[in-house]
């Protein structure tokens, strides 16, 4: 069978949908993307139906529930997201009880975020969501494979500019 034969699947196309997966020109990327994807887009999705939070306040409360104080440059700078996205996300919850802020001692032009016991309460109701995904996704590897991923991915975390 050629590369470009059509061959039947579930989606009853009669195309084979996996082969994106090694027919593009940057397949370690798109596997990526689309790993990073299935895993929280749904969960995202979820989130913002039933708490109205988007993925910049819910990213706001992570970051916040795993480190004492950052700015919203740091959480930019540590999820990826774009700063005024972020910026948004501050605004609200700020208004919403989930952070306070104070001036930074060390320099009066930062502002020190800091999560308030509401927004832990909100953070410990959806990280169970994220982490159900991810066992489901993970379930597919055996203990041996998650290790070997888990440094990779590592490895790989350490290798970019944050």
């Amino acid at each position: 069978m050629s590369d470009d034969t059509e061959t039947s699947d579930d989606t009853g196309t009669g195309r084979d949908l996996m082969a994106i997966f090694e027919r593009n020109e940057m397949p370690d990327t798109f596997r990526i993307s689309f790993l990073a994807n299935s895993l929280v887009l749904p969960v995202y999705d979820e989130i913002k139906r039933e708490y109205d939070l988007s993925r910049g306040e819910y990213l706001l409360l992570f970051c916040l529930s795993n480190m004492t104080e950052l700015t919203a440059q740091d959480v930019a700078q540590m999820t990826g997201r774009p700063r005024n996205s972020i910026s948004r996300a501050v605004h609200r919850m700020l208004r919403d009880g989930y952070l306070t802020r104070s001036p930074d001692s060390e320099d009066g032009r930062q502002v020190l975020l800091r999560i308030t016991p509401a927004g832990q309460k909100l953070h410990k109701q959806i990280v169970p969501k994220f982490a159900e995904r991810q066992g489901a996704l993970l379930g597919a590897l055996t203990g041996d494979e998650r290790q070997k991923l888990d440094q990779l991915l590592s490895k790989l975390v350490l290798a970019t500019t944050l």
